[in-house]
């Protein structure tokens, strides 16, 4: 049996290796993350999912708004340069009116609804959009929410073992479990967005695009929220006036950055 086996200091020996071998330096911002997942299975899994959906959802032949995302986004792509090596560059429209929504998957694999264009109606919005979701990848939130999940499991194997003569082990484990989540699952959620919204906007400055957007987009898409059931961006980008007063705070940074830039188009 695997108790018989893994003893709980060997776990968390174990634990503690992978905190220490994997960390990752996210460009732009310099922040330290827990990273264990090779960038090799990154790149798979993005390739192969992007593929997946290609095939599953309906593919925008709109010429307008086709062209806007090309555009933008190799002007991203550019301004992005070594944050992401190894990418292959793919913007894809989706066509669903109703989907307020957009994501970025390793690789450069980019996916936007149509309905998000309704919203970000100018270039310099949607390069708040995509330049948002890219910095997503580029920090590599997914396989450091993946990397999280992984230690608090081994840390709760190790947890359940260590109390295993103890009459109030199910409570101990139970309380381990909700606080795990609690402290480091949802604070990270709203983390990652803010820091997915600083990198975000310092790729738009650098590829040319006005950073002011950015606050544009997020009051637009306060007003687009209100009155509407929860999207899956809503759910997963909460778009509050906290979010605009940081990127207010971030304008004397990334200004600058626009200037030196908005002419090399």
């Amino acid at each position: 049996m695997i108790r018989s086996v893994l003893k709980p200091h060997l776990l968390y020996t174990a634990t503690l290796l992978i905190i220490f071998v994997g960390c990752y330096t996210v460009p732009e911002t310099g922040r330290t993350s827990l990273n264990f997942i090779s960038t090799g299975n990154e790149l798979q899994l993005g390739a192969s999912e992007f593929e997946k959906l290609k095939r599953e959802e309906t593919i925008s032949s709109d010429p307008t708004l086709n062209g806007k995302l090309q555009r933008v986004g190799r002007r991203i792509a550019r301004a992005v340069g070594s944050d992401l090596p190894s990418a292959q560059w793919e913007f894809v429209l989706f066509d669903d009116p109703n989907m307020i929504n957009a994501f970025a998957l390793p690789g450069g694999k980019v996916g936007v609804y149509t309905g998000i264009m309704d919203v970000a109606t100018t270039d310099d919005e949607l390069a708040t959009v995509i330049g948002h979701e890219i910095a997503h990848v580029t920090a590599r939130h997914g396989s450091e929410r993946m990397s999280q999940g992984i230690t608090a499991a081994l840390i709760g194997l190790g947890l359940n073992m260590a109390l295993d003569d103890d009459k109030n082990r199910d409570a101990w484990v139970a309380a381990y479990g909700a606080g795990a989540a609690y402290v480091v699952t949802f604070p990270f959620s709203r983390k990652h967005e803010l820091e997915a919204d600083e990198i975000g906007v310092i790729y738009a400055a650098r590829a040319g695009f006005n950073p002011e957007a950015a606050i544009e987009f997020w009051m637009k898409m306060n007003l687009v929220k209100q009155g509407n059931e929860p999207s899956a961006f809503f759910a997963t980008h909460p778009s509050d006036f906290k979010r605009i007063d940081r990127l207010e705070a971030l304008m004397p940074k990334v200004k600058p950055i626009y200037e030196q830039n908005k002419n090399n188009r």
